[in-house]
């Protein structure tokens, strides 16, 4: 068979496989999803530009993206069937594989820590942190994984020298830094530029490290997958074809940024992208074992279960070879 015959039968099989469905009014029409994700963060650009570009119908998907507001909730929502798709931090899909329940990443949206940890303008010194209150969003969250990963690094122990302090978000976090409740925490552009502004300065910039790290990542039930792979197939392409469009197009990418955000901050916004774009984000965001080392580290030091986790279990970088084989990043 020819080459054009191989794609048109791929084409035609997929087409009837579209046909199917998963939830839509009717057969004919796009496949309704709902999709979850953790905070108003730059981690998750490619998910809005892939909704405010068209990226999703033009692959036949019609996408109900909701704010859950937080990793934890997120993770909650996927394994109770409010939604098919889940995008938060990878260490709440291994605690909940780990678990025992059915997760599966596809995608690593963040594969390094993001993060400056902020402090208020009266610490200066690691030292001055000691004694004080650091916020997270949840107890074994990204938040909590990255602030245990960086306190070591200036000599505290987040055990012992500073206090935990969960405030559910991201947003949270930003607010109590903002309004003197905690005095540290982790944060990243543009809420670290308006942070600055105030008065608060980074400790420690993480960021620059580059560490392995599963920020952000694209979860499903792999009871769902089962019967929806190519449901699944065609999100994963609209993501990285929506990142192919934001590394292009810094100008919609950031109109797309303030609507999200709810900002009209053209500084802030500018250099969000630039640090997400430049730094942080993947043209193809694969999953990798090497990008769960620290949260099985840390939460397994107190879940056996986690700790002897075979991280091969938890992801699936088919989808991701796929897109990249059909050269949908370029």
């Amino acid at each position: 068979m020819g080459a054009r015959s191989s794609g048109a039968v791929f084409m035609l099989a997929a087409a009837l496989l579209s046909s199917c469905g998963t939830g839509g009014d009717n057969n004919s029409g796009p496949t309704r999803i709902t999709v979850g994700y953790s905070n108003i963060s730059v981690d998750f650009l490619a998910t809005w530009v892939a909704k405010e570009a068209g990226i999703f119908d033009k692959n036949g998907l019609d996408v109900d993206l909701q704010l859950v507001s937080g990793g934890s909730r997120t993770m909650a929502a996927l394994l109770s069937g409010e939604m098919q798709i889940s995008q938060q931090g990878g260490a709440e899909a291994l605690s909940a594989s780990a678990g025992s329940a059915d997760v599966v990443v596809l995608g690593t949206l963040a594969p390094v820590y993001p993060y400056k940890f902020e402090v208020s303008a009266g610490v200066t010194a690691p030292g001055e942190l000691k004694g004080k209150k650091v916020g997270i969003s949840s107890v074994g969250g990204s938040a909590d994984i990255a602030t245990r990963v960086a306190l070591p690094r200036i000599g505290l122990d987040p055990d012992r020298d500073v206090q935990i302090v969960p405030v559910e978000s991201h947003a949270n976090r930003t607010a109590a830094l903002l309004s003197g409740q905690i005095q540290g925490a982790m944060d990243d552009p543009p809420d670290s530029v308006d942070l600055e502004r105030h008065g608060l300065h980074p400790l420690f910039d993480l960021a620059q490290l580059k560490l392995p790290a599963a920020q952000t990542v694209i979860a499903v039930r792999a009871s769902w997958l089962a019967g929806h792979h190519d449901v699944a197939q065609r999100y994963v392409d609209s993501i990285v074809q929506a990142i192919a469009r934001a590394k292009k197009d810094k100008a919609f990418a950031v109109g797309v940024m303030k609507k999200y955000f709810k900002s009209d901050d053209d500084q802030a916004m500018s250099i969000a992208y630039d640090f997400f774009m430049n730094q942080v984000t993947p043209s193809l965001p694969f999953p990798k074992a090497e990008q769960f080392a620290d949260s099985q580290h840390f939460l397994g030091q107190n879940n056996k279960r986690v700790h002897d986790y075979p991280i091969s279990k938890l992801i699936n970088d088919s989808f991701m070879r796929s897109a990249a084989n059909r050269g949908l990043d370029r």
